[in-house]
């Protein structure tokens, strides 16, 4: 149980972080909501056309590469294989599938169709049945609840330690709902229980047969008491999502379902995460790793300290950020011609990833991306920055992707549109044409 295990955050030496990761400044209060699918804030930075390679400015006592707004962006591009001219074969088919997935240690799930539409533009050849297939037929992906406690696609191999290290923050977030909903821990382990029996002895069951399982065992699963219920059944482990059934989605138990991989110590762990969310996310500062993860930004700056030997500092609109310096070489990289052109889906990671939306969102349009209730928009970039929002409809094997540009789409854009939606056809098995409104 996880009673009783919610942790202290481990504090790194002063040494440690004077002497190997640089100071890092105060962090700012996080508007995170666990409940909340997406992110807070959207701040604006100037459009830019920087395909130079970055200069380096003196810091105090170091060098300090500064990054334009726009080589920060191509930067994380890169890192989240947006970036063609670096991102490597993914591998085809379910494979290919869970080793993007696994890269980008998961992506948000909580609309189950942009979970494989977020894989798309980040590989070659993958298609729309395979990320299916890898999660109910392989079971090497698993949907389930994890990072701020919301709906993720993770490689099954990763639950075995970043389940345990998130879920203790996570639950301790939701206690003053618990109580409002009268859901202590006496409660939650009785449900927890019955849970594991039911899906133990008949197999799948849809979220109504497991409220009709606790009901009959005197559980009182009624409003919203079920959703807490189950999402809390899945981050302590004991649950996750099964085959869907019809149009229904369906919970099984994680350990019968599939293979959770290793447990590592909380330090090892911290340390891990630390290295996989710059891995994909990277250049970022610990504010944005905590803004992601939802844990405390305590533990996001001992996390940080713990790896403090495998990064490299640089500066973002004057402030500090770090990437892992096994890749200080893409610093002098040439940027991309033509750019770079995507039709990201609605919560696409690239917009979830960070603690302020300043670099990929222009303020005055950050109401267009983000329409409220937690709710992205499907968007269209340019070198990382939004510059459209798009939705489709289909009609058999036909595919209408509608695109409303914020401002005029150049030529060279709009030949990238084109080839992004010929690719979202192949992806979804139809015949795509798109429309300019």
């Amino acid at each position: 149980m996880v009673e009783g295990d919610i942790h202290q955050p481990v504090q790194p030496s002063a040494k440690l972080q004077a002497d190997r990761v640089g100071p890092l400044r105060a962090a700012e209060p996080l508007d995170v909501n666990p409940k909340d699918p997406a992110g807070r804030r959207f701040l604006s930075h100037p459009r830019s056309r920087d395909r130079r390679p970055a200069q380096v400015a003196c810091g105090a006592g170091m060098d300090t590469t500064a990054l334009s707004d726009e080589r920060a962006r191509l930067l994380r591009l890169r890192a989240q294989r947006l970036d063609p001219r670096w991102a490597g074969p993914a591998g085809a088919g379910p494979i290919g599938a869970v080793r993007v997935v696994r890269e980008l240690c998961g992506v948000h799930a909580q609309l189950p169709s942009s979970s494989a539409l977020t894989l798309r533009p980040r590989t070659g050849g993958l298609r729309g049945d395979d990320v299916e297939r890898a999660r109910v037929s392989e079971r090497t992906l698993v949907r389930t609840w994890c990072m701020r406690g919301t709906l993720h696609l993770m490689a099954a191999d990763d639950l075995g330690w970043l389940l345990p290290l998130l879920a203790p923050t996570l639950i301790a977030g939701g206690r003053r709902r618990y109580a409002e909903l009268g859901l202590d821990e006496d409660t939650f382990a009785r449900a927890l229980r019955i849970i594991r029996e039911a899906l133990a002895g008949r197999g799948p069951l849809i979220r109504a047969e497991l409220a009709e399982q606790l009901a009959a065992r005197g559980v009182n699963p009624s409003g919203q008491r079920i959703a807490h219920l189950v999402q809390r059944a899945g981050l302590e482990g004991v649950v996750c999502y099964g085959p869907d059934r019809g149009r229904e989605t369906t919970f099984v138990l994680l350990d019968d379902w599939a293979v959770r991989g290793r447990r590592l110590d909380r330090e090892a762990a911290l340390g891990e995460l630390a290295r996989r969310y710059l891995g994909a996310y990277g250049p970022a500062d610990p504010r944005d790793l905590a803004a992601w993860s939802g844990l405390p930004v305590g533990d996001a700056r001992a996390a940080w300290s713990l790896i403090a030997g495998e990064l490299t500092e640089v500066r973002i609109a004057g402030g500090p950020a770090w990437l892992l310096a096994s890749r200080a070489g893409w610093l002098a990289e040439p940027g991309p011609d033509p750019p770079l052109v995507h039709l990201l889906p609605g919560f696409d990671i690239y917009l979830l990833g960070y603690r302020s939306r300043a670099l990929a969102v222009p303020e005055e349009r950050a109401r267009t991306v983000w329409t409220g209730g937690g709710f992205i928009k499907p968007t269209l970039t340019v070198n990382g920055r939004a510059t459209a929002t798009w939705a489709t409809a289909r009609t058999r094997q036909r595919l209408k992707v509608t695109v409303e540009p914020f401002d005029e789409l150049s030529g060279e854009v709009r030949a990238g549109l084109e080839a992004e939606v010929a690719d979202l056809g192949r992806f979804l098995g139809a015949t795509a044409a798109v429309v300019v409104a």
